[in-house]
């Protein structure tokens, strides 16, 4: 993409690109086979992002401080790079994305700019699905756990699915997690329950996505089918 290699298709020939939240408005995606190659250039919208006040904070979760917390989250951030890392050889996104939640209600959208106790910070780049504590989780489509923990400093019990190509969706806050590192989850499978663990005021679920490095809408992906 933008004459960057990226990967290879998965053994039945499907892939997938994604682009962040500040991606320019035009990339070129340029497919390489045995028979020859073929190049498309995507036009992306620009974004319509929030400005997102979030007060009642405790400090240590806005300002980390002390030697022992800012050790455990160092640590935590090198668990999580290992679970981001993840290149299952799959395809799991080709059948489509559901909601992880039955029934929620968005409390924060995508990419707004995020400013807590008063404080500008980077953009958030999850989607807040606001429900009860307890909801159940489920997998928006198959892939295999690359990262679950409870616990987490920032997210609490948190879980990272690899849907393959370098496709990964995060699941922040939970009250319980359901999975285990390697496990194969089907679409729809209970992965967890929503709670308020970790840096959040209310119980919600943060939804996140990454596709190598990139941060992208996951709400995006909802009804998302691959070409006949």
């Amino acid at each position: 993409m933008n004459g960057v290699d990226e990967g290879l298709a998965s053994e039945a020939g499907y892939f997938i690109v994604g682009f962040d939240r500040d991606a320019e408005p035009q990339a070129i995606i340029r497919v390489v086979n045995g028979d020859g190659e073929a190049s498309h250039m995507a036009q992306i919208a620009p974004g319509d992002f929030d400005i997102q006040r979030i007060g009642g904070l405790a400090n240590n979760q806005v300002n980390p401080t002390g030697e022992a917390l800012l050790a455990r989250i160092r640590a935590e951030a090198g668990r999580k790079a290992q679970g981001f890392a993840s290149r299952a050889d799959l395809d799991g996104f080709k059948t489509g994305f559901i909601a992880p939640l039955a029934k929620y209600r968005i409390s924060g959208r995508f990419g707004g700019q995020r400013i807590l106790n008063g404080e500008p910070r980077t953009p958030h780049y999850g989607a807040d699905l606001a429900a009860p504590t307890g909801a159940s989780i489920r997998a928006p489509a198959a892939g295999v756990v690359a990262f679950a923990e409870t616990g987490m400093h920032f997210e609490g019990g948190l879980t990272m699915i690899d849907h393959g190509q370098g496709l990964i969706s995060l699941y922040l806050h939970q009250s319980r997690v359901d999975v285990r590192r390697g496990e194969m989850v089907t679409q729809g499978q209970v992965i967890g329950a929503v709670g308020k663990e970790g840096r959040a005021t209310g119980p919600h679920l943060c939804w996140r996505m990454k596709w190598r490095g990139r941060n992208l809408d996951p709400t995006l992906m909802v009804g998302a089918r691959t070409p006949a």
